[in-house]
């Protein structure tokens, strides 16, 4: 496929990272799409960045359309994060003459990746990308989930127009529909209309609350195992590391936490792309947002060379299993740890007739905890809400 009819190329020398002594900054080492060279070859990459220069459906936050260039000028400053690294620059997909043009052209370069085993990392951009990134998935025959750092859920109004703040309810009402789940991580009860809540509990979906996971952050990484897809809003960090947005607010995660939350993602073997949105720097101050967004990029790819491929359907032999009785339930529920990482998955029973079609989603990602709870007949909600879904 000639990607470069959806691609504008960059220009190198607007990033400055020269370190003569070294050599060894992502911007030496990253293939790119120049105006030179045009789209590099693509055998053996492990990731590849994508602008996308688009926010004709934000909601008062236009400039972040300027945002991906704006980062790189930060990200191809930092240092290698591991000798074996093959990232590409694939440039800012071209924005269309009406946006659905820009959303298929991102559909289309997504899907071609994932396919190639290579994980977008997608710059937006408002967070409505999200949708385009989601219909990637559309013609791979699977069911998948998404994992949103977000402080609301962007559900929208049922007469709204479709934009970044609505976008989640057009992934749900899209069909076909082959969305399994999805998990907001870091929402803000002020922001979020409870009768919202109780729509995302009723779909079985994990929303989770700031305040719970800033007291717990091991808590988040099983969520963030769980997706295929994560988006992430620069609004969901506290507005004095993150000024560049017009819908930041004073609380939210610190710059570290969403760093943390980054590597949560890289490490994941079953991710597969990763977008980060809503970056304004009409807003910013001494480019201290593109600055943080470079390096929650970094600990993304970070996490991604220390994954340790140990996802359990695989080889359960390298695994310790804990079968675990609950009352009034048929199954117990069964347990792994993973004598290669320590991460912990419970198995939901799954019936013949739904064997193909969530043949990936039963092994469910959880903490230690959730089995100490099981083991106090304290049935861990992420269980019971998979084998809702599963009955």
């Amino acid at each position: 496929m000639d990607l470069s009819i959806y691609l504008n190329s960059i220009e190198i020398p607007d990033f400055e990272y020269d370190n003569e002594t070294s050599n060894r900054q992502l911007g030496d080492i990253f293939k790119v799409n120049s105006i030179e060279k045009g789209v590099p070859d693509l055998e053996g990459v492990h990731m590849a960045i994508i602008g996308v220069t688009e926010s004709r459906n934000s909601v008062n936050n236009y400039g972040c359309s300027k945002a991906p260039d704006e980062v790189r000028k930060h990200l191809y400053k930092l240092f290698l994060v591991d000798e074996n690294i093959k990232v590409v620059d694939l440039g800012n997909i071209k924005a269309g003459f009406n946006i659905e043009d820009t959303y298929f052209a991102v559909k289309v370069v997504v899907e071609y990746l994932i396919k190639n085993d290579i994980i977008p990392i997608i710059i937006g951009g408002s967070q409505d990308i999200t949708y385009a990134n989601y219909t990637a998935y559309e013609h791979m025959g699977q069911v998948i989930n998404i994992a949103s750092i977000d402080s609301s859920f962007d559900l929208g109004n049922s007469d709204e127009v479709f934009n970044s703040r609505s976008y989640l309810s057009k992934i749900i009402m899209h069909q076909p529909n082959f969305l399994f789940n999805y998990t907001n991580i870091g929402y803000q009860s002020y922001f979020v209309d409870q009768k919202a809540v109780k729509l995302m509990q009723s779909m079985y979906f994990d929303v989770h609350r700031l305040g719970a996971m800033r007291n717990n952050m091991e808590e988040v990484e099983p969520l963030v195992r769980n997706a295929d897809l994560v988006s992430f809003d620069i609004s969901a960090i506290r507005q004095n590391e993150a000024p560049a947005n017009e819908n930041t607010s004073p609380n939210g995660f610190n710059g570290e936490e969403a760093c943390r939350i980054a590597r949560y993602a890289g490490i994941s073997d079953k991710l597969t792309s990763f977008g980060l949105y809503e970056i304004n720097p009409e807003k910013d101050f001494n480019g201290m947002t593109a600055h943080l967004a470079a390096q929650i990029i970094w600990y993304f790819m970070d996490g991604f060379y220390n994954r340790k491929g140990d996802f359990p359907h695989k080889q359960k032999e390298n695994y310790k299993k804990y079968n675990v009785g609950v009352d009034g339930k048929e199954h117990s529920i069964v347990f792994y740890e993973s004598l290669r990482s320590g991460r912990w998955w419970m198995e939901v029973p799954l019936g013949n007739e739904n064997e193909d079609k969530y043949k990936r989603h039963y092994m469910l990602p959880c903490s230690s905890q959730d089995y100490k709870s099981a083991l106090d007949r304290d049935i861990p909600d992420r269980w019971w809400q998979v084998y809702q879904k599963m009955m």
